[in-house]
């Protein structure tokens, strides 16, 4: 049988096709633009091209993210926390608690052996410390998104950004330029700022329990998850596609008829 999850989110989509007994056929990212639900389609057509499969062998469909609801052709619509925590399961058996920074939003998940959600909490009220706040910033210091992370590991002094506020932190961030503090360290004093951002969430969910899984599009910043990691005092396991962990969630719960 095969199955699949898309998983609609603000700034990218993602699908993946599953098949039962081999596993990930193929998978889309695909960015979200102004129509949710023409990038859900395009997404899912894309990860079928990808599979090398035809529509009509795709059995279950079920969607997640934040737009989970326009997706019309999806069988069942399940929340992001449920699709991660499966996915993970599934990728890292072994991992206890997850770290998902996306495009408008951080969630932190704690998880049992089965993939079952036992606490969690997310910030998504604000786009401080998620992937929208790094865009920012690095348009503030005319840096490219991609390159941040490894610049920030070439810092020599440690700065601090004080504010919460996406808007207000870039203010921060345009004082300590006019100051004429050094790209890299003001680079490593962002990803800190996420870090901290991340910690305050997970201190909500009780004590940390290693293994950590990171997740999302942040996870491909390597200035965050070391901030993260010296922060937590414990290492982050990320797959080789952390974008893809909520849309392969979703295909699995698909395939399992949920």
């Amino acid at each position: 049988m095969i199955a699949a999850g898309v998983d609609i989110g603000s700034l990218s989509t993602e699908a993946v096709i599953f098949d039962k007994n081999k596993g990930i056929l193929g998978y889309s990212i695909f960015l979200t633009g102004g129509s949710s639900k023409d990038a859900s389609r395009l997404s899912l057509k894309q990860a079928i091209e990808s599979a090398k499969v035809k529509q009509e062998e795709v059995r279950r469909i079920v969607s997640t993210g934040c737009a989970r609801e326009i997706a019309d052709f999806a069988d069942k619509k399940i929340t992001e926390i449920t699709c991660l925590a499966q996915g993970v399961s599934y990728l890292h058996p072994e991992c206890r608690t997850v770290i998902d920074i996306g495009g408008q939003d951080t969630k932190v998940i704690r998880v049992d052996g089965k993939g079952r959600v036992l606490e969690f909490d997310m910030n998504d009220k604000c786009a401080a410390g998620t992937g929208r706040f790094l865009e920012v910033m690095a348009k503030a210091l005319t840096v490219e998104l991609d390159q941040m992370g490894e610049r920030s590991l070439r810092y020599n002094n440690d700065l601090t950004i004080s504010s919460i506020c996406t808007v207000f932190a870039e203010s921060e961030v345009v004082s300590l330029v006019s100051e004429g503090q050094q790209v890299e360290d003001i680079l490593h004093a962002i990803h800190n700022a996420v870090a901290d951002r991340t910690i305050g969430l997970l201190e909500r969910i009780g004590e940390l329990q290693p293994p950590v899984v990171m997740t999302g599009g942040v996870a491909k910043n390597i200035g965050v998850v070391k901030a993260l990691e010296a922060k937590m005092e414990t290492p982050l396991t990320i797959y080789a596609e952390p974008q893809i962990v909520g849309a392969l969630g979703a295909a699995l719960l698909a395939l399992n008829g949920l």
